[in-house]
């Protein structure tokens, strides 16, 4: 069986699959994550501030909380948008949380897509090639940070001189650059990346972002096996097929479906991810504060990629 690994996505709110509560959340959530920390490597939160009035926690904060209560698993975000936070800041904040972690962390970031995001919170929203660009002098800020003291830099997009960044991260904390575009942010991947992030696609069409992928590394002269490649999917797992196919209703449509079925169904999922070259699935879950779903994850799927 090939090898895979998963991390377990912590709800920041309402994301359409758990029933939230709001007066219950917090201890909702800690119910859940008691449960996941014990069995999963990994925990991640999305950073997303409001799609409309949905209850949703601010990213970094709710990974700080989780961070401080949770101290074995490493911590993730899945992922950053680069152009919430300035880059020098973000590598700030990273190696604060590095050092406090004990050397848990892992940067997910990523160039941002939601444009009504952007303009509600009065973000400016150019092309996607020029927040890539901005995605790519970003990462070279916060490498450079992390590396070099003092540290300047002059781009298109940012300009920093002279910056200190103390305490250096110990050791450094992966890059995982999230993002599909095939010509600019499969590019930047090949660029700057440790690991690789995409969303949960059908088998081809993962296939074709990997083909993509190696075409960037041959052109840039990076190791395309040196890149560990990682995916986010929604799952719905049920002891009955039916159940699991029906409560993920039209999430099971469009480009980037959930799994959804019995574990066997589910098993089957993974081991094709596997094959392909993904190790690692930062999974989504339906439930918060109850985890029966979680638990039959737990026990019937996660131990055939031990």
């Amino acid at each position: 069986m090939p090898r895979m690994e998963f991390g377990y996505s912590a709800p920041p709110g309402d994301r359409g699959l758990e029933p939230i509560r709001p007066r219950r959340f917090m201890g909702d959530l800690q119910r859940s994550l008691d449960f996941a920390a014990q069995y999963f490597p990994s925990l991640w939160v999305s950073d997303h501030f409001n799609y409309r009035d949905e209850f949703r926690m601010e990213c970094w904060t709710l990974l700080n909380w989780i961070a401080a209560r949770y101290p074995g698993p490493k911590l993730g975000t899945i992922v950053m948008c680069n152009s919430w936070r300035n880059p020098a800041l973000m590598a700030k904040m990273a190696s604060s949380l590095q050092y406090l972690s004990s050397g848990r962390f892992v940067l997910g970031y990523g160039a941002g897509w939601s444009e009504r995001e952007y303009e509600a919170y009065g973000f400016d929203f150019p092309a996607l090639k020029t927040r890539v660009e901005m995605l790519e002098e970003g990462l070279q800020i916060i490498r450079g940070l992390w590396t070099e003291a003092p540290f300047s830099f002059r781009g298109k997009r940012y300009e920093i001189v002279d910056a200190f960044c103390e305490p250096k991260p110990e050791p450094l904390p992966p890059v995982m650059v999230g993002g599909s575009g095939e010509r600019y942010t499969l590019r930047a991947v090949a660029r700057h990346a440790d690991w690789w992030n995409d969303l949960y696609r059908r088998p081809a069409d993962l296939k074709r972002k990997l083909d993509v992928l190696q075409e960037h590394c041959e052109a840039e002269g990076t190791d395309f096996d040196g890149i560990r490649k990682t995916v986010a999917a929604s799952v719905f797992i049920d002891r009955s097929h039916d159940r699991a196919r029906e409560r993920a209703g039209d999430r099971l449509e469009g480009p980037t479906p959930a799994i959804a079925g019995d574990p066997a169904y589910v098993t089957e999922r993974f081991e094709e991810l596997a094959e392909l070259g993904f190790d690692l699935c930062v999974t989504a879950f339906t439930s918060l504060g109850e985890h029966d779903d979680v638990r039959l994850f737990v026990d019937e799927v996660m131990p055939a990629f031990a």
